[in-house]
């Protein structure tokens, strides 16, 4: 890729980023029943927490399971159950959420039980 493309592309992910952040609320509104869902499906596991923000389609499981130190078992049962529920699309082995969540989905208090 030449300088200009390179250039062009982290562009386009940065106006990417800020309209993500601007529709967030009608986003969560949207997908309200699918996120409650998700953080039952999750619960407080930390690194539970951090494999889903991971699951966008190109990291596999063992790729998940290196970056966050989550536990093979429960990684893959996390996976299973969010399949069951609808929240994956794709291929299991490279798990992608069907929905959009922020980075900073699991710090909120809103969740907080």
């Amino acid at each position: 890729m030449s300088d200009n493309s390179i250039e062009l592309l982290e562009t386009v992910r940065r106006i990417h980023d800020l309209l993500e952040l601007l529709a967030e609320d009608k986003i969560a509104e949207r997908d309200a029943k699918q996120r409650t869902t998700l953080i039952e499906i999750v619960g407080a596991s930390v690194p539970m927490q951090k494999s889903i923000l991971l699951m966008d389609g190109t990291n596999t499981q063992t790729d998940i399971h290196t970056k966050t130190s989550a536990h093979k078992g429960q990684l893959s049962t996390l996976v299973g159950k969010l399949s069951t529920a609808k929240l994956l699309v794709g291929d299991s082995k490279y798990p992608k959420l069907a929905i959009s969540i922020p980075s900073n989905f699991f710090e909120k208090k809103s969740h907080a039980k």
